[in-house]
């Protein structure tokens, strides 16, 4: 018997029968006892579930190192009748998760696009003014938000935001930058963050608490073949060509910098693979 025409048919058993199984009807678990000072983590997240789609670091510094990790809504999507429908689910997905959320309006950002950037100037700045307050109320040690060629252009809208508002930063203003990506896979991350079994059973959980976006693309169910097909990515992109790939099933890609002195810097020679076993936060002790 050909093992492989199982393994085949199992993930298509899988793809097709998880479709039946229930959104967002699960019990919360245990919050996380974390103190009010400890260093901080900002997601600077364009639609609500990227938050999630993203948080194999920040679950990791959250449960493994005890961070604060608080989810910045940018936007809450372009269709205005869903808009409060999609905060109430992202709320039940970070409770599961045990993320805090910061609302940058009370319907989010219209428009977060590089069209915005570039003509109209006025509603941009006023952006920018909302997000540099959030980062000097906060003062986080790392901030995610996409990379710049993440396709979706409220993706790549983010981007820009964030990246210029740290320019209107104090100088003495510095963080730890973690670029992700998701519709646009990164030429050159820096970083692969391992996942174990049951942090991903937990992020495809979390997902199914943004219901009306898994019922109209059902992508949570493919979370764990993307978390996959990243450790086969980052074996060559992080650890270099030809390099010997380590033994993680599930991982998730990111780039590292440093802002400092008013410029984004790199902050290690190389890439880095971060195992399970490591804490998270040795990753940024300077």
């Amino acid at each position: 018997m050909n093992p492989y025409k199982t393994l085949v048919s199992e993930y298509v058993r899988f793809a097709r029968e998880g479709k039946n199984y229930p959104l967002g009807e699960f019990a919360f678990p245990e919050t996380h006892d974390i103190p009010q000072d400890a260093p901080k983590v900002l997601i600077f997240a364009p639609h609500p579930d990227d938050e999630t789609l993203v948080s194999a670091l920040p679950l990791r510094l959250l449960r493994q190192s005890k961070w604060r990790v608080i989810n910045v809504p940018v936007t809450l999507g372009s269709n205005k009748t869903r808009q409060q429908e999609r905060l109430n689910e992202l709320k039940n997905c970070c409770r599961y998760l045990g993320f805090e959320i910061f609302e940058v309006a009370p319907d989010g950002f219209e428009k977060v696009n590089c069209v915005t950037r570039n003509q109209f100037p006025d509603v941009w700045s006023k952006m920018l003014n909302r997000i540099s307050e959030i980062l000097t109320t906060y003062k986080p040690q790392v901030i995610l938000f996409p990379h710049n060629n993440d396709w979706n252009s409220t993706h790549v809208g983010t981007h820009f935001l964030v990246a210029d508002a740290l320019k209107y930063m104090p100088l003495d203003f510095t963080c730890f930058t973690v670029e992700t990506e998701y519709w646009g896979a990164m030429y050159n991350p820096d970083l692969m963050v391992e996942l174990e079994e049951d942090m991903v059973s937990d992020i495809t959980t979390a997902l199914t608490f943004h219901i009306g976006e898994v019922r109209r693309n059902p992508y949570h169910l493919s979370l764990p073949a993307w978390l996959i097909d990243n450790t086969r990515r980052g074996s060559e992109l992080v650890g270099g060509q030809g390099a010997k790939a380590p033994d993680f099933i599930f991982s998730t890609l990111y780039r590292v910098r440093k802002w400092q002195n008013g410029t984004m810097e790199k902050y290690y020679e190389g890439g880095k693979f971060l195992p399970i076993k490591e804490n998270p936060s040795s990753l940024f002790s300077s």
